[in-house]
C-alpha cells in the first residue's frame, strides 16, 4: 500500500500549481487546527465540483514548482493523527472526516497525506457552519453559485409525494379538511366563492395535497386522523412540546399527533409567551412586547414540519426554556449554511419534501418556499431581539433557537438608532454580543465600518457604537490601558514596598487588565509585562523559583 501511495504522491506533485482540490503545506512542526478545518471543507467541496474521488492536503512538501519533499514533524505520534480525525469530525456538518491519513517515509523524510472525501452530492461540506472553497490558491467561503452547483446534483427522493398505501379519504380528519379550506380561501381569494362547492377530492387536488385522487404521505401528515398514523409506519409524524426550568429540569410536556395542520395552534397555546418591557430610545416610556413574535414561532414550527426527515422515525420537538424556544427536526440542513440562505436573492429550489412544502404554501402555512428563514431574522431585528441561532453541529439534526429576551438595553437602542446597518451586519454583531466566533471576512467587514475593536477572538463593540449606546464605561473596561501605564503601577508599588512576588503583582493588576481578555490571557499579559520590564532594565528577580521576588534595579531605586 505504501508503494502505491508513493507513486500517487509523485503523480500529485507533478500536477499544475493551480489545482483546487490539492494543497501542499510545509508544516514542519505545527499548523493551525482551524486552518486545517477550513482546508478540509474547501478541498472536499472542490473535489466534488471537479468530480475527483478525493481532495488532498499534504504536509511536508513545498507548494511552488518544482515541488520538493522537505518532511514534516506534525503530530508525530499515530494517536495524534487519529485524534485529529475525531477533532475534524466534531466541526463538520456530517461529522465527515478524512477517508484516511497516510504517513510516508521518503528518503528519511516524513510526508503526511490527508485523503479528504468529496462533499456529498447535494450538500456542501462545512467547517463550523461555513462552506469553504478555493479560487486558484486562495482559501475563502464557497461562492453561492458553487453551492448551487452542489445542491442541484442529486434530486432527493420525495417521501412526501408518495402514495400512502391503504389510505382512503376516510382516513382524513373532517375538521382538518374544513380548516384547510379556510386557509386555502385566504391564500386564493379569487376562488373563495367556489371552494365550498368543490368536493373533498377536488379540493385536495387543487390544494396539491393529493395526486390523481390518491392519498399521499403529505395528506396524512397534514390532514390525517390520529388513528391513521400507522399508515405512515415506520415513519412517524408527531410533535412533542417540553417545558424546562432554568436548571434544565423538565416540569411539563405534551405530545401532539395527526393532523399536524391543527397541532400548530395547539402547541402555540402551550407556549408561555410572556410580556417583556424595554426602553426603545425613541420615547421615555418602555415598550411592551411579547417574548416571541407569533409569526416567527409558527414559521419555525412549520419549517420543522416541511423539512422533517419522517422515515427516520423521530419526533419534532419544541423545547421551551425561561428565555428561549428551541425547535428540533431530523434531516441535514439542505442549503448547507444559514448565511447562504440569508444572502441569496431568490429562494432555494431543492427541498427534502417538496410536495409537502408545496401543499403547505397552498394552505397558507408557509410563504413562498424558502423565504421564511430570512424573514424570521428580519422580524427579530425589527423587534430589537437577538437573532435566531441555527445549530447544525449534530449530523442529521437541525436545531433552531429563538431567543425570548432582549439583548443588553443599550445595545438594543443601538439597533433602533442604526437603521443603516445591513441584516448581515446585525447578524454578525449579534454573534459578538453572544460571545460566538465570527469568520475573518465578517471581522474585516465590521472593522471597515468601525463597528468592532479588539484582537481576535476577544472582540467587542467599538467606541463609535459605544457612544451611540451609552456603553462608554463598558468600552473603557474592555480596552487595555497603554502598557506604560501598567509598568508605572508596578514601579510605584515596588518603590513603596521594595519587593513583590508574582501573586502580589497579579493582585495589583488583574482587575485593571482589559475585560476583553479571559483569565488565562490576563495572567499571560502580566507575565509578559514583567519580562519586558526585566529586559529593559527596570526590574529584576531575586531567586529563580515561583517564590522569587521582583525588585527595582539599583538605578531605578536611586531615581526614586
Amino acid at each position: 500500500m505504501s508503494g502505491d501511495m508513493n507513486v500517487q504522491l509523485r503523480e500529485i506533485m507533478c500536477l499544475p500549481a493551480e489545482t483546487e482540490w490539492i494543497e501542499f503545506k510545509e508544516a514542519k512542526n505545527n499548523y493551525d487546527f482551524d486552518k486545517i478545518g477550513k482546508y478540509f471543507s474547501a478541498l472536499s467541496n472542490e473535489a466534488n465540483l471537479n468530480e475527483k474521488p478525493a481532495g488532498w492536503l499534504i504536509f511536508g512538501v513545498t507548494d511552488k514548482l518544482p515541488r520538493e519533499i522537505i518532511g514534516s514533524n506534525y503530530r508525530l505520534t499515530p494517536s495524534g493523527l487519529d485524534r485529529l480525525k475525531e477533532e475534524i469530525a466534531r466541526h463538520t456538518n456530517h461529522q465527515m472526516t478524512c477517508s484516511a491519513i497516510h504517513e510516508l517515509m521518503i528518503d528519511g523524510k516524513r510526508v503526511i497525506m490527508f485523503e479528504i472525501p468529496p462533499a456529498a452530492r447535494g450538500i456542501p461540506t462545512t467547517w463550523k457552519s461555513v462552506a469553504y472553497g478555493r479560487i486558484h490558491e486562495s482559501l475563502g467561503p464557497l461562492g453561492l453559485h458553487e453551492i448551487e452547483v452542489i445542491r442541484r446534483q442529486a434530486p432527493l427522493d420525495d417521501w412526501s409525494a408518495k402514495v400512502c398505501e391503504g389510505a382512503t379519504l376516510a382516513d382524513l380528519d373532517p375538521e382538518a379538511i374544513a380548516f384547510a379550506r379556510e386557509k386555502y380561501k385566504e391564500k386564493h381569494q379569487e376562488f373563495a366563492s367556489e371552494v365550498d362547492e368543490w368536493d373533498n377530492i377536488s379540493f385536495l387536488a387543487r390544494a396539491h395535497v393529493c395526486r390523481q385522487g390518491r392519498i399521499t404521505n403529505a395528506a396524512i401528515v397534514l390532514l390525517g386522523k390520529s388513528e391513521a398514523a400507522h399508515l405512515l409506519s415506520p415513519a412517524i409524524a408527531h410533535i412533542t412540546w417540553v417545558l424546562r426550568d432554568k436548571d434544565e429540569v423538565e416540569i411539563d410536556y405534551a405530545h401532539f399527533e395527526l393532523p399536524l395542520i391543527l397541532a400548530v395552534d395547539k402547541i402555540f397555546s402551550k407556549i408561555r409567551n410572556l410580556t417583556v418591557r424595554h426602553i426603545s430610545g425613541e420615547t421615555l416610556f418602555p415598550l411592551e412586547v411579547t417574548q416571541y413574535d407569533p409569526w416567527v414561532v409558527r414559521e419555525a414550527l412549520h419549517n420543522c414540519i416541511a423539512h422533517q426527515d419522517y422515515p427516520q422515525s423521530a419526533r419534532i420537538t419544541v423545547t421551551e426554556r425561561p428565555d428561549s424556544l428551541m425547535f428540533t427536526n431530523r434531516g441535514d440542513f439542505i442549503p448547507g449554511t444559514v448565511q447562504s440562505v440569508i444572502e441569496r436573492d431568490v429562494p432555494p429550489d431543492q427541498y427534502r419534501n417538496p410536495f409537502l412544502a408545496g401543499a403547505m404554501v397552498e394552505l397558507k402555512m408557509i410563504d413562498t418556499i424558502g423565504s421564511g428563514i430570512k424573514r424570521m431574522f428580519r422580524i427579530q431585528r425589527d423587534r430589537n431581539f437577538p437573532m435566531p441561532d441555527y445549530d447544525l453541529g449534530e449530523t442529521g439534526v437541525v436545531k433552531v433557537t429563538i431567543p425570548g429576551r432582549v439583548i443588553d438595553e443599550r445595545y438594543t437602542r443601538m439597533l433602533i438608532k442604526r437603521k443603516d446597518l445591513t441584516l448581515m451586519d446585525v447578524i454578525t454583531l449579534d454573534k459578538i454580543q453572544k460571545g460566538y466566533s465570527i469568520t475573518p471576512e465578517e471581522r474585516t467587514g465590521l472593522r471597515k465600518k468601525k463597528l468592532i475593536e479588539g484582537r481576535h477572538p476577544n472582540l467587542y463593540v467599538s467606541e463609535s457604537v459605544a457612544a451611540e449606546t451609552d456603553t462608554r464605561a463598558d468600552y473603557i473596561r474592555k480596552r487595555s490601558f497603554d502598557r506604560a501605564h501598567f509598568k508605572s503601577l508596578v514601579v510605584a508599588y515596588l518603590k513603596a514596598y521594595h519587593e513583590a512576588n508574582r501573586a502580589e503583582i497579579e493582585d495589583l493588576l488583574l482587575d485593571k487588565v482589559s475585560d476583553a481578555l479571559n483569565e488565562e490571557q490576563k495572567h499571560h499579559f502580566i507575565r509578559d509585562l514583567l519580562q519586558e520590564m526585566r529586559k529593559d532594565g527596570t526590574i529584576m528577580p531575586i531567586g529563580r523559583t515561583k517564590a522569587a521576588k521582583w525588585v527595582l534595579v539599583p538605578d531605578q531605586v536611586h531615581d526614586a
